[in-house]
């Protein structure tokens, strides 16, 4: 059993990743601002061996970091639309916050350190299947603040310390904190509530996916890999057989949902396009993607059925963080002496 602090826990994947981790025994740690409230860690609290701390990356105490065995640095804030907001906070968190992270986890004698990074780092990818060695190229601020931890996360990683940095494709499936921005559950969702989709840029736009319960997966076998495999390394986390074009994800809901129709919208073709190799991952620690696009497609279609997940203002991340300025603008300008009224 090991003390793991997921910083960013009570995200999409950081849900998922800690209740996986919790049935395997270990103690979790989250560390998260919780912009979206406690619900989606809400049965994890009665568990002893969980624990919730509501702090910020940028300015939580160090002390937080003893005794704790490894760290999973998801935080940050979420997808290239959420990240233009307001750039200069982008960067505070997802650059500097993230570097600060790893620097207090090695000088806390932290032995094993895991970097949340994306498969976006890739950017206009140059070739057909790109791997951990390929250059990158981002094009989003999202991706060039991962670029940018990658770069220099890495350098802190030695004997004493193991670095791994996970490069995520895009992720879809269910999770206790449900987003509908990303691109399968979006998808799928504006099918069922209208029987079509619109496809930008022609559909030929390149996208490797993941469903999230693979991911966490893919994070607690490199947690319990011997550190000679992982340290220093990149892992692209996905599969071969799930690098799609966005017109074939279309096509694979339009199959699941019944009487759903394809829009193609004629406009600028997205800039981001890249096919990605997971090989490195599958053949040196056996990661194998377990769900197929398929099977999170029809999972998000019958949770929407049941009325087990609904949309709501939480589920997309950009419209609920600009609802979050929107509203603190708002008090700010009728705040007297602290107080409404």
């Amino acid at each position: 059993m090991s003390n793991i602090l997921i910083s960013g826990g009570a995200g999409y994947v950081g849900t998922e990743l800690t209740d996986f981790l919790l049935s395997k025994g270990h103690e979790v740690v989250v560390l998260d601002r919780c912009f979206f409230g406690q619900d989606p860690v809400k049965d994890f609290l009665p568990d002893k061996n969980f624990k919730l701390i509501k702090d910020d990356i940028r300015y939580f105490d160090k002390t937080v970091l003893k005794g704790v065995d490894a760290v999973i640095d998801m935080a940050g804030i979420s997808n290239d639309p959420s990240c233009d907001i307001d750039p200069n906070a982008t960067e505070s968190i997802n650059y500097k916050g993230c570097l600060r992270m790893a620097t207090l986890a090695k000088e806390m004698g932290v032995k094993r350190y895991i970097s949340t990074s994306s498969c976006s780092v890739y950017g206009k990818g140059s070739t057909s299947e790109l791997t951990e060695t390929s250059p990158t190229n981002p094009v989003s601020l999202y991706a060039k603040t991962k670029s940018a931890v990658e770069a220099n996360v890495g350098l802190l990683g030695d004997d004493e310390f193991c670095v791994t940095l996970l490069r995520n494709a895009t992720v879809y499936g269910l999770s206790r904190r449900m987003r509908f921005d990303l691109a399968v559950n979006m998808m799928v969702l504006y099918a069922y509530n209208n029987r079509r989709i619109f496809i930008t840029g022609q559909g030929q736009q390149w996208r490797p996916m993941v469903h999230v319960s693979d991911v966490a997966h893919a994070f607690e076998i490199v947690l319990e890999a011997p550190v000679a495999k992982v340290n220093g390394e990149i892992f692209n986390v996905g599969s071969n057989q799930q690098n799609y074009k966005i017109l074939q994800i279309a096509n694979c809901i339009r199959d699941v949902i019944p009487f759903t129709s394809l829009e193609i919208v004629p406009d600028d073709p997205d800039r981001r396009s890249y096919n990605v190799c997971f090989d490195k991952i599958s053949n040196i620690l056996g990661f194998k993607a377990e769900k197929s696009l398929k099977d999170g497609i029809v999972e998000i279609y019958n949770a929407l059925e049941k009325g087990i997940i609904s949309e709501s203002i939480r589920t997309n991340t950009l419209g609920y963080y600009q609802y979050l300025l929107d509203a603190h603008k708002a008090l700010n300008e009728v705040l007297y002496n602290g107080k409404v009224f």
